[in-house]
């Protein structure tokens, strides 16, 4: 093999291709058509079949169809702007073959009178008569131009016809460079993978309309997910960097902080805490997403995690998406590490000034061992006396790129930890958190009670009233989601507004309302009336804040749950159950519900597993949908599926393992294949 190097085929721009005009060149970059690449992994998205023979009197309106027949007629009008007309027949029936802006003298050459011929095209129905209008194919009968091939079709752009695109693809197939492989040749025989050049050959030469399960799409699936891998894996080495070994001592805050939480850790909190301290302990920067279902107990191994690295004479920051989620954070650490001598603050947005120096002051003192806050944390003007860890709250709201940067910004010895309360399938964190050592939090503490989940059509609704004057009777507090904000003419479903003034007539001065138009402060408000029980129930649009803790709210209603997918169904649940009482959610549900539908509520009915939900929910809506978020700097699949193709993603993520730690000079090909080597070259900068 070869060194791989930028000057590969792959690579040449498209205007190097003999036959590429500038006028074509100009219509293929239209299409996004730069490199030679690009041309290659625009697949066709189906196949004609041309080689069956159709008679007439089995034709189908629309249809693409082969038909064998002799020419009988002219019908060539003086009138300019009218078509050419040739009438063809078999034995017992005629078709029209109708050609606009084609000279007679072409026609005449390609259709000879009397000749029996075979015409390729969409069938159409005019004036009673079936007609093909300028065919696409048209050969005389004989043995060498018979149609008996199949032709794939291409999403074209204007410009650029089906013919001429065709044979600019066979001229670059003709010249691959053989050599552009990446892989071992046991390493194909052992996945029944083709060399890149026969794979792309068979794509773009295919008997049937290939299915995404077949082996020369899987091949280039496989690409996909290993070049991505690589990609964070590489990303992964630069963030890895060797570090300063932390050395901390767990009675001197960290058994404080464990009494102060009253409750017993379980199994899987305590594997993960011990896979956090090496970390901590190693000589490598630590970067790991801590991946939780709702009301796992996240929280408490972050704090334990930053009484170790306190312990070891090293500041913390602990950033949250919003400044409701940090100030709750910062009271629960309060509580935490009472007794302790570690000096805890807050720096948000609503921070004075002169406070807000104040805190500037201590940190850059190291007076201040353990910080809470959002994005703001990270200002250039804020700086850290020696910042050891930053914990991140919610961190799927940041991309890879973020991330990296954060990276940096925390120092070479800062180490990282990452939390998530998003269930996500397995092979969707490969996809996006393979940059990061990951620990899956499944189990809940014994202290969580399950949440009671009933399924209801709306037209039952007034029996729930008495449920939430009981719950009110007892001083807890009620949510209740609406899709919408507004009353809409086109969508037949339940808005906040009007939801409101309904409740506010059977429960006066007891309710409250959120919603996306709400600005900033004026959210917070309503928020912190529910958390100090000003209200009693809140209505709301789906922006009520993931991880804010509501310890008495213990009923949901959501209305509509039909329209909601899975996952988000399942962040919604997550808003009850944080207290000592058992909850319950109430799914409402308008009739005729599809069977999609029906599954989805019969699924969120029967477990609160987040990860098991996650699963299903990719199944039946597809990955695109379960996350609610993009990540920057990873474009989006375009052959991989983590649904179809999740045994590809293990086996890139075994073979990721193994050469691990080597070169990546061999696969730097696959890298720029896939748009990910200028990425690494950015980020490594």
């Amino acid at each position: 093999m070869k060194d791989l190097n930028k000057n590969s085929f792959l690579f040449k721009d498209i205007s190097s291709i003999k036959g590429v005009g500038k006028t074509l060149e100009r219509y293929l970059k239209n299409k996004k058509v730069d490199k030679v690449k690009d041309l290659l992994l625009d697949l066709p998205y189906e196949v004609t079949d041309r080689s069956k023979i159709t008679s007439l009197n089995k034709l189908e309106i629309g249809k693409i169809t082969t038909i064998q027949v002799t020419v009988e007629k002219y019908n060539f009008p003086r009138i300019r702007n009218l078509p050419n007309k040739v009438i063809c027949s078999d034995k017992n029936n005629k078709i029209n073959i109708i050609f606009f802006n084609s000279r007679e003298g072409y026609i005449k050459k390609i259709l000879p009178l009397k000749k029996e011929v075979v015409i390729s095209g969409k069938i159409n129905f005019y004036k009673k008569q079936y007609q093909i209008t300028n065919p696409t194919h048209v050969n005389e009968i004989n043995s060498k131009d018979r149609i008996t091939r199949i032709f794939p079709k291409y999403n074209l752009t204007e410009g650029l016809k089906e013919k001429i695109y065709r044979n600019i693809i066979l001229k670059v197939l003709s010249n691959f460079d053989k050599d552009d492989e990446w892989y071992s040749e046991k390493f194909l025989k052992e996945n029944k993978f083709n060399k890149l050049e026969q794979t792309l050959k068979n794509l773009h030469n295919p008997m049937t309309n290939k299915d995404i399960n077949s082996n020369d799409y899987r091949r280039l699936a496989f690409d996909e997910i290993f070049s991505n891998l690589l990609y964070l894996s590489k990303s992964r080495k630069i963030v890895k960097v060797k570090k300063i070994i932390k050395i901390f001592d767990k009675k001197k805050i960290t058994d404080t902080v464990l009494k102060n939480f009253s409750y017993k850790l379980t199994n899987g909190q305590l594997k993960i805490l011990s896979e956090i301290e090496k970390d901590i302990k190693s000589n490598r920067r630590m970067f790991r997403l801590l991946q939780g279902d709702v009301g796992s107990g996240k929280t408490i191994l972050s704090f334990i995690s930053a009484s170790d690295v306190i312990s070891s004479n090293h500041q913390v920051a602990f950033m949250a998406p919003t400044e409701i989620l940090a100030n709750q954070h910062y009271q629960l650490a309060k509580k935490l590490f009472k007794g302790t001598n570690v000096i805890l603050n807050i720096l948000t947005g609503k921070t004075h000034y002169k406070e807000k120096n104040k805190i500037l002051s201590m940190l850059e003192n190291k007076a201040i061992n353990f910080i809470f806050g959002t994005h703001s944390l990270f200002q250039n003007k804020i700086k850290f006396s020696n910042l050891g860890l930053i914990i991140i709250d919610e961190q799927h709201k940041f991309g890879v790129n973020q991330r990296l940067k954060l990276a940096k910004k925390g120092g070479k010895n800062c180490d990282l930890l990452l939390m998530s309360a998003t269930p996500i399938p397995r092979t969707m964190m490969l996809s996006f958190f393979g940059d990061m050592d990951i620990s899956r939090l499944k189990e809940k503490p014994k202290n969580r009670h399950e949440i009671l989940t009933l399924v209801k059509p709306e037209r039952k609704i007034d029996k729930i009233w008495p449920l939430l004057k009981k719950e009110i009777s007892v001083d807890r507090q009620i949510f209740w989601i609406c899709p919408l904000i507004d009353e809409s003419k086109t969508l037949n479903y339940s808005s906040v507004k009007k939801k409101f003034n309904q409740i506010n007539k059977i429960f006066p001065n007891q309710v409250g309302i959120i919603h996306g138009n709400l600005n900033k402060e004026e959210k917070n408000i309503i928020l912190n009336k529910f958390l100090n029980k000003t209200i009693k129930i809140l209505v709301s649009t789906t922006v009520i804040e993931v991880g804010i803790d509501f310890p008495d709210a213990n009923t949901i209603v959501i209305e509509d749950s039909n329209k909601f997918g899975l996952s988000q169904l399942h962040q919604l649940r997550g808003r009850v159950g944080r207290g000592k009482n058992k909850s319950i959610c109430i799914l409402l549900y308008k009739n005729n519900l599809s069977a999609n539908a029906k599954e989805r509520l019969k699924i969120l009915r029967s477990t609160n597993d987040g990860f098991e939900i996650a699963e299903k929910d990719m199944s039946l809506r597809g990955y695109g949908d379960i996350l609610g978020f993009q990540q920057s700097g990873i474009k989006n699949f375009k052959f991989a599926d983590p649904i179809h193709h999740k045994d590809l993603f293990f086996l890139a993520e075994k073979n990721i393992k193994n050469i691990e730690g080597k070169n990546f000079k061999k696969y730097e090909n696959l890298l720029k294949l896939y748009d990910r080597a200028e990425v690494i070259h950015e980020i490594g900068n």
